[in-house]
């Protein structure tokens, strides 16, 4: 039997096992739109290379490995194991999911204004499904994504946060997912849906970690509706440090008229990366920020695409990503604007830069404008370097060793993107974490300090 018929085989097992046991347990409407998907997905199969949107990026790994759906095991994932991704002095609410289920044992919900929402996707499908079907799975398209058609086929649980219009959330919430394999290689699909109300201001911070030994696989999807004059700052921050973990994530943002949406994303490991982040800007003033930082090392290969589509006029746009490549890792970036023919008076820029440490590191970047508008203002560009020579020396001659040197200089590549950072808990720690993953990243922390 082959490879690609027991990965497919492996999937629909586990598909009529998932509707078995939700049967009669979830909405009216949620068991065809997973039928729909799963069909969907049957059809696309694993993006390849021949396909445009994924000539750089190889999932063979992926696609030959024949993961089991995660249960609802909390096997190795305590408080003690978690301690380090839960940014010390964060205060606010908590919510963790182990293999994408919903652990309550090891959240915290502190108060929440009235009316807003915080909780397990699942518990929000049982108790009040007619009023998610307005959102949930309605951006984020899946007819020709088929990792995203997959995340719909298993949807079943994540993470729910719904902010009344007028509330005004003080401290953050952090959604922290925790991948762990269990008996082989253990693939799970958490699902994220966030509704900011007109008037609101909140801030998420979505991070993925991995415990423990084995092969694991995430393939999120996450989906963001800020309604008129919402203001929503997000974080995404992937931790998942294994050799064998892949991470494949989506996120969805929808923007109504003068609401103001910013994303970071900071990708700090895994065998196999790939981030897609796309926004819409559907309502007239609306503007949106896309940061991202990405570090790779050894042959592991970290992929951002990211597409802004500016669909009213008066809308502003800013995207900046660095990545940072080691060893013989690679990087991709594809980065899109769109802007429609009715969006006047758009403003956009974007922005790539990439270091390369080492001669065999290597960057694909492919920045894009389609512009159909005439009374715009787009640019975007990339720049591909290495470390400044006359820098280093400058630094060596201050009685700063080589190594620590080119950490100092490449910390400061980076710290752009750590500094725009606002909540102070999550600015320190990857600050930290910046350094750590650096050659002689301590003795360059020292040497700032």
């Amino acid at each position: 039997m082959t490879q690609a018929v027991v990965k497919q085989d492996t999937y629909r097992q586990d598909f009529d096992r998932l509707e078995a046991e939700t049967a009669g347990r979830v909405p009216a409407w949620l068991p065809p739109l997973r039928r729909a998907a799963f069909s969907r997905f049957a059809e696309l199969g694993f993006p390849h290379r021949r396909m445009e949107e994924w000539r750089f990026t190889v999932v063979t790994p992926i696609a030959e490995t024949p993961f089991r759906l995660a249960g609802t095991a909390r096997q190795g994932v305590t408080l003690e194991s978690l301690a380090e991704f839960t940014f010390e002095g964060l205060t606010g609410s908590r919510l963790v999911f182990v293999n994408g289920h919903y652990a309550p044992e090891l959240s915290e919900v502190g108060a929440l204004p009235q009316g807003m929402k915080v909780g397990s996707l699942a518990s929000a499908l049982r108790e009040d499904g007619a009023a998610l079907e307005t959102h949930l799975a309605r951006y984020a398209n899946f007819e020709n994504q088929a990792f995203t058609a997959l995340n719909t086929a298993f949807l079943a649980d994540g993470a729910f946060v719904s902010i009344p219009r007028n509330a005004v959330m003080e401290q953050p919430i952090h959604l922290l997912f925790v991948s762990t394999a269990l008996d082989g290689p253990t693939v799970s699909h958490p699902r994220t849906l966030i509704v900011a109300g007109e008037n609101s201001q909140a801030t998420v911070i979505e991070s993925y970690a991995g415990v423990g030994e084995g092969v694991t696989f995430t393939n999120a999807v996450t989906e963001i509706v800020a309604g008129e004059n919402a203001v929503l700052d997000h974080y995404k921050v992937q931790r998942e440090r294994s050799e064998q973990a892949f991470h494949i994530a989506t996120m969805q943002v929808q923007l109504g008229r003068s609401s103001n949406v910013s994303s970071h994303s900071i990708a700090l490991g895994g065998a196999l990366v790939r981030n897609e982040a796309n926004a819409v800007l559907g309502g007239e003033g609306g503007e949106c920020t896309l940061n991202g930082l990405y570090l790779a090392n050894d042959r592991r290969l970290v992929d951002n695409h990211t597409a802004i589509d500016h669909a009213m006029p008066h809308c502003a746009s800013h995207e900046l990503y660095k990545g940072i490549l080691d060893d013989r890792a690679h990087g991709v970036f594809n980065g899109k604007i769109f802007v429609r023919q009715d969006a006047q008076k758009t403003d956009a820029k974007q922005t790539n830069q990439t270091l390369l440490l080492s001669e065999d590191a290597q960057i694909n970047t492919k920045p894009q404008l389609e512009i159909f508008a005439d009374d715009v203002k787009c640019t975007h560009g990339a720049t591909v370097g290495q470390l400044d020579a006359d820098a280093i020396f400058y630094l060596r001659s201050r009685g700063i060793g080589l190594e620590a040197a080119r950490s100092i200089l490449t910390y400061a590549f980076a710290s752009d993107i750590i500094h725009r950072i606002k909540v102070e808990p999550v600015k320190e720690q990857l600050g930290r974490a910046l350094f750590a993953n650096l050659p002689q990243g301590r003795q360059a922390e020292e040497a700032l300090t």
